[in-house]
């Protein structure tokens, strides 16, 4: 969640007077208000609303929610200009390879407006861009700047710059270790032989990612006109989406956007792009999920009050929406304009004693169990994609359940639990040591059809196969379960051959145990050894429940 503060009089100038009534609109909008005084009003927004972090998207959302502006709001994009480019070197593969840009021309900004930017900037990098891990966002003064932009890496010693709110040249290096940026973010580039940087075509260095801009072309005031936006990171879709969201805003100021042309090798893209996605919406499930007798017409209203466009069963939605991933993200818009506080409850009509599932106290006390010898439990999706589930563990692409329409690259139902314990120690490389984690979670197999399963895993970094076999003794003595390790006649690739076994219980094959091979731990970049092991539920439920 992000505490934003806006200017109380533009608030009232151009959406309206802040009394209880207003105040109630914007908590039932789903976005409390923390504070309010003379000067500001401060309000939650949540993390699924990126776009609502600055004063010009809120007002957009908020101005349609009121029904005094509804619909999708269209922006004009111009085409890129000549030398409108950036050029991606692949020096940039492994270190920071995707960057999304913009131009923004004929800005009109004031002290307030800049503030605005930069909080923004600051929240997206926050939010979206996990403390700048996977967005970094630059923002910069066009006319210091020749174009075309060189985005590439380089030594740290041949990156010399001087950095913004400083007055001495650096090197990359002493930025990360004299500047109050470079100190705060240097674990980003923490082990890299080259960092990222743009430059322009001079040579001039604009910003050396995720960690600070540069003096010369990074600093904003209000001669400012012309700006050149870039975000850069390892998602492309969530960078161009981090970049709709600060170019609408720079829009909603009175700029005019222009796209770029953004050149990887031989491969070409053009951003921004803010042509609607499409999605289909059911009349029949958003009655039968809400409780209601909505007809077609009370569901376009109460969509375009949300800033949807509606026609035909379609709805077109605005491509700086981040949230919306499925058809039931549209509906509880539709429920936020139905308004929640119109909802009649009703206390269902039957009559039961509730009792605890057999399933979940037998998975409580495992939790309680492997808590007591200091593991963390941990939750992962149920959707996975490919390059986790099959190429990083390489492992044959068989069996999977694929989601064609999906908003995001976690795009297939999860095999196993395994690929995610190896997921979250490399992610958590940084932390202390050892990392000893479980999670019991489902799973899903498909053969003519989708069998869903509870599994197992326990995995811990640095250890071995004696380390994940005490904690599964240990567990099988205080369930009073008989668990028997035996040789297994096949491995799975992702195992160290001769440690590795298989689980049996009650006479049956239940899952697997070993150390996972050098060569999967290279592809997820994990420097400690791992050992684990991963279980089905669904026998032990049998026996037990």
């Amino acid at each position: 969640m992000a505490l934003v503060n806006f200017n109380r009089k533009t608030f009232e100038k151009e959406i309206g007077t802040l009394d209880s009534k207003m105040q109630a609109r914007i908590a039932m909008f789903g976005n409390p208000v923390e504070g309010i005084d003379d000067k500001e009003i401060q309000i939650e927004i949540f993390p699924n609303r990126p776009d609502l972090l600055s004063y010009q998207g809120f007002k957009r959302a908020f101005l349609a929610f009121l029904g005094k502006k509804t619909g999708l709001k269209d922006y004009k994009i111009y085409a890129p200009e000549k030398n409108y480019s950036v050029i991606i070197d692949s020096s940039v593969k492994n270190v920071r390879p995707f960057t999304a840009c913009a131009i923004v021309k004929d800005l009109n900004l004031d002290n307030e407006k800049i503030k605005e930017m930069i909080d923004l900037q600051e929240k997206l990098h926050t939010t979206l861009g996990r403390k700048r891990k996977k967005v970094a966002i630059g923002i910069y003064s066009l006319d210091k700047i020749k174009l075309p932009i060189i985005f590439k890496a380089l030594e740290p010693d041949k990156i010399k710059f001087i950095p913004l709110e400083s007055e001495k040249e650096m090197s990359g290096l002493e930025i990360l270790q004299r500047h109050p940026a470079g100190k705060e973010y240097a674990h980003l580039l923490a082990g890299k032989e080259k960092f990222p940087v743009f430059m322009d075509s001079d040579e001039n260095i604009l910003s050396m990612p995720p960690i600070i801009n540069s003096e010369l072309t990074g600093k904003i005031t209000e001669n400012t006109k012309d700006v050149f936006v870039e975000c850069s990171g390892f998602d492309f879709e969530i960078l161009k989406k981090t970049l709709n969201i600060l170019i609408t805003t720079l829009s909603d100021m009175g700029g005019k956007i222009y796209q770029m042309n953004l050149k990887f090798g031989s491969k070409k893209e053009i951003t921004p792009d803010l042509k609607p996605e499409e999605m289909k919406i059911s009349i029949e499930n958003t009655n039968k999920l809400l409780g209601l007798n909505l007809n077609e017409k009370q569901i376009k209203g109460f969509l375009e009050r949300m800033g949807y466009n509606y026609e035909k069963g379609k709805v077109k939605i605005p491509r700086w929406r981040v949230d919306i991933l499925h058809g039931v993200d549209l509906i509880e818009d539709i429920a936020i304009a139905y308004g929640y506080e119109n909802f009649i409850p009703e206390i269902p009509k039957i009559s039961t004693i509730g009792t605890e599932d057999g399933k979940e106290i037998i998975k409580r006390k495992i939790s309680e169990i492997l808590s007591s010898l200091g593991f963390l439990e941990v939750s992962n999706y149920h959707l996975t994609n490919k390059e986790m589930q099959f190429s990083k563990m390489q492992m044959p692409e068989k069996e999977f359940v694929r989601f064609e329409e999906s908003k995001t690259d976690y795009n297939i139902l999860r095999k196993d639990l395994s690929h995610y314990m190896l997921k979250i120690f490399s992610e958590n490389s940084d932390s202390e040591y050892p990392q000893k984690i479980f999670e019991i979670g489902k799973i899903f197999e498909y053969k003519n059809e989708i069998t869903e399963k509870e599994s197992f895993a326990l995995a811990i970094s640095p250890g071995n196969f004696t380390d994940v076999k005490q904690a599964l003794e240990y567990l099988s003595k205080m369930l009073n379960i008989d668990f028997n390790i035996q040789e297994a006649e096949h491995h799975l690739q992702y195992f160290i051959e001769g440690r590795t076994g298989k689980i049996v219980y009650d006479g049956k094959e239940i899952g697997f145990i070993g150390e996972i091979h050098p060569k999967i731990l290279r592809n997820w970049k994990i420097k400690m050894p791992v050992a684990l092991l991963e279980i089905s539920m669904e026998e032990i439920f049998e026996k037990l429940v």
